[in-house]
């Protein structure tokens, strides 16, 4: 029994005795129990029926790689090597880093339901209950080396946003790779974040790992566990497929990736800005130890975040500098 095959059971939302969870697994009560409570530290949030067993506080719908390759356009169904649905992986990233090693990965896709080790950008811990948001990531290989990269997170953050539009959700957009969604006040909260991982030469071929970590759900347990302003997308949008988000997400980074080399960031430009969190808005800019007030202006052709500091202006390029809006 794993932990997947028990969620699968419990996603539909109906209460469930700890027997006919045994029986169905093929284990004991008493296996059904003790992965019961990994769940609960996992995050997942239980309800204890008395006299009839237990079930999930809310329904989930399990990603499953057959909806989500029948849902895809045919275009993008081209461009799809292989798809993974993983129950649970350290990182879906190191997956794909893997894969590549084994010399495949190219048009890949890997989503996992848990991971135990993901990262977000500046090697910050990235967890989410089982079920509870979309982690997934694609593999890219690119001939004209790492340069041609420029501002590639900024245009995934596009295409993220434009996937929720058409579900009716309006993010911003916080450079580098960042994704925000209004929550109750209308304060920001990170919805979702971008890990790109490069792999090759400068000027030659090299290997590009996109990842996307997005809060669908966030129990009330763990968001009081984040330091930082947090969404959910399910707060916002109740009801969505996550099985037709999936498809809609591969389908929309599949194809800019089969246009980005010949084009770069140039047409994501204007799109980009359009959704640009923090326009015109004061900025506290970190770079390592450093930090520096600004206000922030639009992003160039190369992806590079324009600011104004003491009546000049600077180019912010990527790496390991961060802003954060200043009240």
């Amino acid at each position: 029994m794993t932990i997947g095959n028990l969620m699968r059971l419990l996603s539909d939302g109906e209460v469930h005795s700890g027997e006919q969870l045994g029986e169905t697994l093929g284990v004991s009560r008493a296996a059904v129990w003790k992965q019961l409570k990994k769940l609960e530290t996992l995050g997942v949030e239980l309800v204890a029926v008395k006299g009839r067993g237990y079930r999930l506080a809310c329904p989930l719908e399990p990603l499953d790689g057959a909806k989500i390759v029948e849902r895809l356009p045919a275009d993008a169904r081209h461009l799809l090597a292989r798809l993974f649905v993983e129950d649970q992986l350290p990182s879906s990233n190191e997956y794909l880093r893997e894969r590549f090693t084994q010399g495949a990965g190219h048009g890949e896709v890997c989503f996992a339901e848990l991971q135990t080790a993901g990262r977000g950008r500046r090697g910050r811990v990235w967890s989410t209950p089982w079920g509870q948001s979309l982690m997934v990531s694609v593999g890219w290989r690119f001939e004209s080396g790492i340069n041609a990269l420029e501002g590639l997170s900024l245009a995934v953050g596009v295409v993220v946003s434009q996937v929720l539009e058409q579900y009716g959700v309006s993010p911003k957009l916080k450079w580098p790779n960042d994704v925000l969604l209004a929550e109750q006040g209308d304060e920001l909260g990170k919805l979702a974040g971008i890990l790109i991982e490069v792999t090759g030469d400068a000027a030659g071929p090299c290997e590009v790992v996109i990842g996307l970590g997005m809060n669908l759900s966030l129990p009330e347990r763990l968001r009081a566990t984040i330091d930082q302003p947090v969404a959910a997308l399910f707060d916002a949008k109740a009801g969505i497929s996550r099985n037709q988000l999936a498809a809609d997400m591969v389908a929309g980074l599949l194809n800019l990736l089969a246009g980005f080399e010949s084009h770069g960031f140039a047409p994501w430009r204007n799109a980009w800005n359009q959704r640009h969190a923090y326009a015109g808005l004061p900025i506290r800019v970190i770079q390592g130890e450093r930090t520096s007030d600004a206000v922030a202006g639009e992003v160039d052709e190369s992806g590079n975040l324009w600011v104004t500091e003491n009546d000049h202006s600077r180019r912010l390029s990527g790496g390991e500098i961060s802003v954060r809006r200043r009240l």
